[in-house]
């Protein structure tokens, strides 16, 4: 399996701005979506802990990736606790995302030195979050905390944060481009960038097209 440093994560989610997120019980369908968002550019890639038996598909959709798509860093998402991040970090997770702070996952992941992104909904949070040592903080629900301005009046007084958001992108050059003025390092974006009608069908080049058009419009922006 791929490990990538902290260092290499980063810099990664930096540079291509967009982070899918992303859950199926089924494996092949999950190594289907992985494939259509590496085709499409995408090189940092959040599984979800959100079904029964998550950990077993996120096993296998490790090994395969590393062999499939050997550039990917696939990390997972939706951790709460302490031991489900470290069974993850042994199952080859390279980051760590929560909906909420937890300081016990942080001492977990810092001391296997993997990135915690933590979900966090006010800025005490997020400095708290800084103080456990998160280099990547996450604003969720984005769009319910105060969408774009939030990040903007936040970056004011706090310009050294590394903001990802997660809920509320769109994968639209408006939504998009709101987000990245604002100041984000990157986005999360999860059911927006795979339709239901697109996983029923198997339509995986439209997965990679909208992937595609998404890092263009943030990459533009950026410049």
């Amino acid at each position: 399996m791929a490990r990538f440093s902290k260092t290499q994560v980063l810099t990664t989610m930096r540079a291509t701005g967009m982070v899918p997120v992303f859950y199926h019980s089924d494996l092949e369908t999950a190594k289907n979506v992985v494939k259509a968002c590496y085709d499409g550019g995408v090189r940092a890639f959040e599984f979800t802990n959100r079904g029964e038996f998550a950990h077993e598909v996120f096993g296998e959709l490790c090994k395969w990736t590393a062999k499939n798509c050997p550039e990917m860093i696939l990390g997972i998402g939706s951790i709460v606790d302490a031991p489900t991040a470290s069974l993850y970090i042994q199952l080859g997770a390279n980051f760590i995302v929560g909906p909420l702070f937890n300081p016990d996952v942080a001492k977990v992941c810092n001391r296997r030195l993997v990135p915690y992104s933590p979900g966090c909904g006010s800025v005490s949070e997020i400095g708290f979050a800084q103080e456990m040592g998160c280099d990547l903080t996450k604003v969720f629900p984005a769009g319910n905390v105060g969408g774009p301005s939030f990040v903007k009046n936040m970056m004011a007084p706090m310009p050294w944060s590394n903001i990802m958001v997660t809920g509320g992108v769109e994968p639209t050059e408006e939504n998009l481009s709101a987000w990245i003025k604002a100041g984000v390092l990157c986005v999360g974006m999860g059911s927006n960038l795979f339709p239901a009608e697109d996983l029923k069908t198997g339509n995986w080049t439209a997965i990679s097209k909208r992937c595609e058009e998404s890092l263009a419009i943030i990459k533009n922006v950026k410049k």
